[in-house]
């Protein structure tokens, strides 16, 4: 069974009611849920990680170094400018999928610049929960791909 850790970045504790023309009314222990439900069926075992804090992120991303087969993220705002979240994603050495809720493209310009998708397989974006149910599936065939 490969495994998965979902990271949310700052402000997605807010979920359900923070900005919901944007974000929706799912709230992030709904998502949670669904994602373990997805994970169940696709034979993955997942953690949870939330903070509002940079460093925090970047210390669960280096504790996942030896047990995680694949990251999922939604770095929130740190999407366009945390270096430090970035560098940790490639230190650990493994699969990173960027996921969003809005269409950050779609967004204010600045939103639309991401400092993780260069070193991510791929970022979903504009799908509210379904991006996050998306981006387990991704990491899901990441992980079954053969390595070289």
């Amino acid at each position: 069974m490969a495994n998965v850790l979902v990271v949310h970045g700052p402000n997605l504790d807010l979920l359900g009611t923070r900005e919901p023309e944007i974000y929706g009314r799912v709230t992030l222990q709904e998502i949670n849920q669904r994602l373990q439900e997805e994970a169940k069926q696709l034979g993955l075992e997942v953690r949870f990680f939330q903070s509002n804090h940079e460093g925090e992120i970047v210390e669960a991303i280096h504790e996942a170094r030896g047990w995680a087969d694949a990251i999922v993220i939604n770095p929130a705002a740190f999407t366009h400018y945390s270096i430090s979240i970035r560098d940790a994603l490639e230190a650990v050495q493994v699969p990173v999928v960027e996921v969003h809720l809005s269409n950050i493209h779609a967004r204010e310009p600045f939103r639309s610049r991401s400092v993780i998708a260069g070193i991510a397989r791929g970022q979903i974006s504009g799908f509210g929960v379904g991006s996050y149910l998306l981006g387990l599936r991704a990491a899901s065939i990441v992980v079954s791909e053969p390595r070289a």
